[in-house]
């Protein structure tokens, strides 16, 4: 402590701390900014420290999701009578079974199906009956016919059936319901000889040549997902196949408990491959609209509030930036602030050349300046604000109030203090190392030197006797900091 004090080898200063090592090349030069970190060449060898350029292009992005496969909700087809029957029989009878178009799923019997038929056909006998009569007769026997024929239609009856009933004159038992779409059979409720009431769901009938992909997107990515853009579809079942489809909807809602927007990618089923329930791997590409600056995301230093960068500002010195960010890629990430196009940036070693500056300036707040580094200033200089640098030692004298060598700290009733404008106070101090305080006692006269090592923070490097007194010998007592 005190002035300035250099050794060729290794040793202690009186307090028994370390001197810090200074290697050669590293005081060649004085950073060009208080703010740059110098680092000897040698040093840098050894840290394998790397740079890269800021480049300005566009920022390709890839959206990744989870997803699952599930029916497209516009080819489902429900069977369901509306009308009150009996299952007769059953020509499909097992969940997941493939169909045709056209093929006979079940035949029904129902009461008011042969009463409708029956009218439908005494209504077109009627018709035929009355052609030589009245227009008045024959209008309201073919009003008659219609109607009937109208509710036959009204309860699914196909054409086919109707056309068969004219020509027969005879009302059939039973009725076929054929599947309306060619696709598997996902729901089948019918039992044979079952009672079913109007409305009631019998079959579900899923077409799979088209499916969806229903894939969880984050919510800090979705504002990057459009409608219509392409996307890659993988499943753990074919991993040698990729699927491509197109984005049909993005859903207006998010998920709470997952922080997720559900997006709707539409895939053709060429063979009926992808099954619903399967588990799928989606990727999105993203494309930038407009060139930017980019860096590798290794780049960037996070210590959760501030993102640092630091920038190779010549051989061996390093001057860390604060930067803002903005959308990032797989190694990539845009620069909004505080790098500019063609500045080396250190992707490689950026902890350890933090960590060690870190270091430095933890030792050097200790007011070790002196111990290799630049000497300190003059305790005569003040700066404007009236404080001093962090690293430079201010004198004083006082009496000890109170000791606590628990914590380390010494309360004193000092003198006023020039370098700081400090008027005469009593304050308590840290102490740099607790064996200070061995040598005093309450009520002693002492003459201290001490350093502020953070904001508000003020520890004694030094303390020594200056003579017996007792507590009422300080200068201007007062408390009141």
């Amino acid at each position: 402590m005190g002035l300035p004090d250099t050794s060729t080898v290794p040793k202690k200063d009186p307090m028994g701390m370390d001197y810090i090592p200074v290697y050669e090349g590293e005081q060649e030069a004085e950073p060009s900014s208080a703010n740059q970190i110098r680092i000897s060449s040698e040093k840098v060898q050894k840290l394998g420290v790397r740079t890269e350029l800021a480049q300005l292009q566009t920022l390709d992005k890839l959206v990744r999701a989870a997803g699952r496969v599930e029916p497209d909700e516009r080819r489902l087809y429900t069977i369901s009578p509306k009308f009150e029957g009996y299952v007769e029989r059953l020509h499909v009878s097992i969940t997941g079974q493939p169909v045709g178009k056209g093929q006979p799923l079940f035949e029904v019997y129902s009461p008011e199906l042969v009463s409708a038929q029956r009218e439908y056909a005494v209504a077109a006998q009627g018709v035929e009956s009355l052609k030589g009569a009245g227009d008045q007769a024959q209008a309201s026997m073919r009003q008659l016919a219609d109607s009937s024929l109208l509710r036959l239609r009204n309860w699914d009856i196909s054409d086919e059936q109707i056309k068969a009933l004219a020509k027969s004159e005879e009302a059939r038992r039973t009725l076929t319901f054929r599947s309306p779409v060619s696709g598997i059979v996902i729901e089948k409720k019918a039992v044979q000889g079952m009672r079913f009431m109007p409305g009631e769901a019998l079959y579900q009938i899923a077409d799979l040549s088209s499916v969806w992909v229903i894939a969880d997107v984050f919510e800090q990515d979705i504002g990057l997902v459009k409608t219509g853009a392409k996307a890659l579809v993988h499943i753990n079942a074919y991993p040698d196949k990729r699927f491509e489809g197109t984005i049909s909807y993005v859903y207006p809602t998010l998920q709470a408990d997952t922080r997720t927007v559900q997006v709707r990618i539409e895939l053709a089923n060429p063979g009926q491959l992808l099954k619903p329930g399967m588990y799928a791997q989606v990727e999105l590409p993203v494309g930038g609209r407009s060139k930017v600056v980019v860096i590798p995301n290794s780049a960037v230093i996070d210590s959760g509030t501030r993102r640092i960068v630091l920038v190779q500002a010549g051989e061996g010195r390093f001057e860390p930036r604060e930067v803002r960010l903005g959308q990032r890629s797989d190694n990539q990430v845009e620069v909004l602030d505080g790098i500019k196009e063609g500045e080396a940036v250190v992707v490689t070693a950026n902890f350890l050349i933090d960590a060690e500056s870190n270091l430095k300036a933890a030792v050097g707040s200790f007011g070790h300046a002196s111990h290799g580094a630049a000497p300190p200033a003059s305790q005569g200089e003040a700066t404007s604000s009236g404080a001093k640098p962090t690293t430079v030692g201010h004198q004083a004298e006082g009496a000890v109030e109170e000791i606590d060598l628990k914590m380390g700290a010494v309360t004193l009733n000092h003198g006023a203090i020039a370098s700081l404008k400090w008027p005469a106070m009593s304050m308590e101090f840290q102490t740099a190392n607790p064996a200070l305080l061995s040598s005093i006692k309450v009520g002693m006269a002492v003459k201290f030197e001490f350093v502020e090592r953070k904001a508000g923070e003020w520890v004694i490097t030094r303390i020594t006797p200056q003579q017996p007194a007792n507590s009422g010998s300080a200068t201007n007592p007062h408390a009141g900091h």
